[in-house]
C-alpha cells in the first residue's frame, strides 16, 4: 500500500512573491487612482454643463471660465485652463479637453496617464 504525500503549505519564496505582488500593485493604485478620479471629476463637470442656463450665448472665454470654477471647487488642479478648447457652431458649444498626468511612480520610474474629453453641449 503506498502512502499518501504529504501535504506542503507555500513556501516562503511564493510568500514573498505574492506579498510583493500585492504590494507593487496597491502602490500602483495609491499612485495612479487620484488621477482617475480627477477625470471622473472633469467628465461629470463637462457633462453638467450640457443644459446650462445661457450656455449658447457665452463667448468661449466665459465658458472657460465657468469650467475652471467647476473644477476648483472640486479641488481638480491636474491641467492648464489652456488645455480647454471652446468653439461654437450656432446654438451648439463644442469643448475638447486633451492632457496628460505625470505621476512618479518609484526611483526614476514615472506614470504617464492621457486624457481626452469631447463634448457637443446645448444650453438653454
Amino acid at each position: 500500500m503506498k502512502q499518501p504525500f504529504r501535504q506542503r503549505g507555500a513556501s516562503s519564496l511564493s510568500i514573498l512573491i505574492i506579498v510583493l505582488f500585492f504590494a507593487s500593485l496597491l502602490t500602483l493604485v495609491i499612485k495612479l487612482g487620484p488621477a482617475y478620479l480627477d477625470d471622473y471629476t472633469v467628465q461629470g463637470a463637462l457633462e453638467g454643463l450640457d443644459g446650462e442656463e445661457g450656455l449658447s450665448r457665452m463667448t468661449p472665454a466665459d465658458v472657460r471660465r465657468l469650467i475652471t470654477k467647476r473644477l476648483s471647487v472640486n479641488n481638480v488642479d491636474g491641467f492648464n485652463a489652456k488645455d480647454i478648447k471652446v468653439e461654437k457652431d450656432g446654438e451648439t458649444v463644442i469643448i475638447s479637453l486633451e492632457y496628460e498626468v505625470r505621476s512618479h511612480v518609484a526611483y526614476n520610474v514615472d506614470a504617464v496617464m492621457n486624457f481626452s474629453h469631447f463634448y457637443e453641449l446645448t444650453g438653454k
